[in-house]
């Protein structure tokens, strides 16, 4: 729970440095960095850390591509734009799936109303956001961002362990 506290604390003081742009530019390609400007700007933010982190984990262990890491870490999230689940949209989502996982998982599927459509984006934005990254051609970056919530398995790219580990450290 500290960890949640840490990113909503994030979320709600995150703002977007000329650094920031300056590396979302260098790393990613133009049709990318429109995906990435649609999220909301706190989850603009958090895509940053993980990025930041992942490549803290890859020097300290390297393995698999850094540049595709570093792409699908500033992408992970490109499932959830701006309007559709912003800062209290979350917190909703958190809660309601830590305390009622069942209805949670239900208003995720029916994804009708408010809470319904939070939830429905909150389950599949890995795979909302692996279809747009599929559009523009990023395809090993949409395999990678598809699973990124999914439960570990054997024989994974090691670019996804990393981009999970990052993840969940931020």
């Amino acid at each position: 729970m500290i960890q949640r506290i840490k990113q909503f604390y994030r979320a709600l003081t995150a703002r977007i440095t000329p650094a920031d742009k300056a590396l979302v530019t260098e790393k990613l390609p133009q049709a990318a960095q429109q995906l990435f400007y649609a999220m909301h700007p706190a989850d603009q933010y958090h895509a940053l850390h993980v990025a930041r982190t992942a490549v803290i984990l890859w020097q300290q262990q390297p393995s698999g591509d850094k540049a595709l890491l570093l792409r699908a870490a500033l992408l992970h999230d490109v499932g959830r734009v701006q309007g559709d689940m912003d800062i209290m949209g979350k917190v909703a989502a958190v809660l309601l799936k830590h305390y009622f996982p069942a209805k949670a998982k239900q208003l995720g599927e029916t994804g009708k109303g408010w809470l319904g459509h939070i939830m429905y984006v909150y389950y599949q934005h890995p795979e909302i956001g692996a279809m747009k990254l599929e559009n523009i051609g990023m395809t090993a970056e949409a395999a990678l961002i598809r699973c990124h919530h999914a439960p570990a398995a054997e024989n994974e790219p090691p670019e996804l362990k990393l981009l999970r580990a990052a993840d969940e450290l931020n």
